[in-house]
């Protein structure tokens, strides 16, 4: 599972660096294939490939006439694409995703179980502060069992 979080930077050519927390349990469980998306253009998505694939299976099976199922991958192919990681554990965000979402610079890596999402820093801090946690949401997830 990929969780916590890793301070990183884009260079100057689009290229992210793996940090290393989550480097090598990627290459070691996945590969170095990667789909690189988003759903809404905030941030970077970064899906080890194989779990793409298992996502991708589950959606075939789904009617392509669910509006859902249609907007997520109008989002998701609209910014994605499949990148290959290099030997220096770098992988290229591509120019139109690193635009919407402004990760150039200092960007913050972080794990969500299952895939990565990379944030420009200081948007994700104010969306912290403008979207917390809060006591509905916890008793949510002490309904599911969290």
């Amino acid at each position: 599972m990929l969780r916590g979080n890793a301070p990183t930077k884009v260079d100057e050519k689009g290229r992210l660096k793996i940090p290393v927390v989550f480097r090598s349990e990627i290459e070691q469980e996945h590969g170095n294939e990667f789909y690189v998306t988003s759903l809404h253009g905030d941030c970077v998505r970064i899906y080890p490939f194989p779990v793409w694939n298992e996502l991708e299976q589950r959606l075939s099976t789904l009617p392509t006439t669910n509006v859902a199922v249609k907007r997520f991958l109008r989002n998701t192919n609209f910014y994605g694409q499949v990148v290959t990681m290099d030997n220096q554990g770098r992988i290229l965000i591509p120019a139109l995703l690193r635009e919407a979402a402004q990760t150039r610079d200092e960007v913050t890596v972080m794990g969500v179980l299952r895939y990565l999402e990379v944030w420009n820093t200081e948007i994700f801090k104010k969306k912290m502060q403008d979207d917390p946690l809060t006591e509905t949401d916890e008793q949510a997830l002490s309904q599911l069992g969290i």
